[in-house]
């Protein structure tokens, strides 16, 4: 049956649902989705199961491009329910295809569940900046043969502009005349290059947000910021357009968008993989990270890059890595008094499987003091040095970044040289406490206080989430010690259930090992 045999009343419905697509007339796509839990929408990105969840989506996913149902196909399941298949023709080119069931309730036509399948898009400009197939091809043989690379808008790619996230950087950049270490590294080995994606500006964020390209969509969660500033690579990974993401960890840029959208992410030793060709945000800090959808991925590529073979310019290769960690845990009072209580339950009810498994580790709490204590004096140094980095450009393109980076550099401006002095003295005790607390075992702890933040949520909110965060970040880059973020959790959230990761931090130089562990760790749970 074709649109002529559809009901009067139905095709009303129908109609009116889509011109508030294209008017984004959010009151009335509310009212026209089925209320209650049953509800259910599903697209490339994931499903969403509930109209509360597929409200929140709507919310942030903006209207759709001007269009034409050139054709719908009508098949009726009763006097009181209905499958509507539509194809729509989109005036910019290219094709969609929506599937509707449609329910009378109290003689009312409303969405009981949907599926949408868009036209083709050809770049997702909030993922990329450059992409290509490959962008760059890496060696035809070696260990990392087959895998494609997302690098991060901070690395140099030889004749390519660093862009930083900003598109008033990349107008003033410079093409680069070499191709950073890290990256040639991967490229040796095999990987090659997917294309340069999407970094939060100057990488001073964790949300994933951008105000000039858009947020990457959340692989894991619709609807939910991506995480950040390693937002485009993290994403590329998730949704599967690459299969290893090349990003950088000052405060939490790796952990957090694998914590995210259910990556394995790791944060590698300070200092350990080469910055030669990366845009610094604050030196005392930066390391170099990778993001992979399972841990058998990410074992390759450090395996090869923190190898003898694989790195053409790191000193320390496998040192105690090529030995093993310890099967011994411990778990950080002030760390678990910090994460939201649905986080704090899915890490208790883990631990409490780890020590009633076949394999039990050796578990114990410790403290390593106040989390104000590491975030303080990190704030002030990172701060410092971001500024010292960039301020030269700041000031010769006012008003070039977006509000919430403005104001984190305006404040960085403000930290006088006495006050970097006092916080760089308080950072080597608080080195110096961490250091020793991974010396003999490894530490435990949720990566992030809980699920992604949805992306409809206010400033305030968002900023909350991002300073409650780096409470729980910051104690390894003070420490320079390798973290590691499993996607070992699940937690209950508005868009539907949403992944957080737990997190292992171990003694600077056992990169490999760590990954080795926590593979372990995922096995004996059940998690590839």
């Amino acid at each position: 049956m074709t649109a002529v045999d559809i009901p009067a009343d139905l095709f009303d419905a129908f109609d009116r649902y889509e011109r508030a697509i294209l008017d984004n007339d959010l009151p009335v796509l509310d009212e026209m989705f089925a209320p209650g839990p049953e509800t259910i929408r599903g697209d490339a990105a994931g499903l969403l199961v509930g109209h509360d969840a597929i409200s929140a989506f709507r919310g942030v996913r903006g209207g759709v491009p001007p269009r034409e149902i050139e054709r719908i196909e009508y098949r009726p399941f009763g006097d009181d329910l209905a499958l509507l298949v539509s194809v729509s023709r989109y005036a910019g080119g290219g094709t969609g295809l929506q599937t509707q069931l449609w329910q009378r309730v109290d003689g009312r036509w409303v969405i009981a569940a949907a599926h949408v399948s868009p036209r083709a898009q050809a770049l997702d400009r909030s993922v990329w900046r450059t992409v290509g197939d490959p962008l760059l091809q890496g060696a035809w043989e070696g260990p990392l043969e087959g895998l494609h690379v997302a690098v991060k808008d901070l690395f140099a790619i030889k004749g390519y502009r660093i862009g930083a996230g900003n598109p008033a950087y990349l107008v003033s950049a410079r093409a680069e005349s070499t191709t950073a270490a890290a990256v040639t590294d991967l490229l040796r080995g095999g990987a090659s290059l997917r294309g340069i994606a999407r970094t939060d500006e100057f990488a001073y964020s964790i949300a994933g947000d951008n105000p000039h390209y858009g947020t990457p969509p959340n692989g894991a969660l619709p609807g939910a910021l991506p995480g950040g500033s390693s937002s485009g690579p993290a994403s590329a990974v998730a949704t599967g357009q690459a299969e290893v993401a090349l990003a950088t960890d000052t405060a939490g840029s790796v952990r957090v968008p694998a914590s995210y959208q259910g990556l394995w992410g790791l944060r590698t030793t300070h200092d350990l993989v080469p910055r030669q060709g990366m845009l610094p945000l604050a030196q005392t800090f930066d390391t170099v990270g990778w993001l992979t959808r399972d841990g058998d991925t990410l074992q390759r590529v450090a395996d090869w890059a923190l190898s003898y073979d694989g790195s053409a310019s790191t000193e320390s290769v496998y040192g105690e890595s090529s030995g093993g960690l310890p099967w011994r845990f411990v778990v950080p009072d002030e760390i678990l008094d910090a994460v939201e209580p649905d986080t704090r339950a899915a890490f208790d009810a883990l631990v409490a499987r780890l020590a009633a498994s076949d394999d039990p580790p050796a578990l114990r709490r410790v403290s390593i003091g106040a989390l104000s204590e590491y975030q303080e004096p990190f704030r002030v140094v990172q701060g410092a040095e971001a500024w010292r980095n960039n301020q030269e450009w700041l000031r010769a393109h006012p008003g070039a970044t977006g509000a919430a980076v403005a104001e984190r550099f305006r404040l960085a401006s403000q930290v006088t040289a006495a006050d970097e002095r006092a916080a760089r003295d308080v950072i080597e005790g608080l080195r110096t406490r961490i250091r020793d607390t991974v010396q003999d075992a490894v530490l435990i702890l949720p990566t992030v206080p809980g699920p992604a933040p949805i992306r409809t949520s206010d400033g305030a909110r968002v900023d909350a989430v991002r300073l409650a965060t780096l409470q729980m970040t910051t104690p390894a880059a003070v420490g320079g010690v390798p973290a590691l973020s499993v996607p070992l959790l699940s937690v209950p959230s508005l868009l539907g259930p949403a992944p957080v990761g737990v997190c292992l931090v171990s003694r600077a130089g056992t990169d490999i090992a760590l990954v080795r562990l926590g593979r372990r760790l995922a096995r004996l749970l059940g998690t590839p």
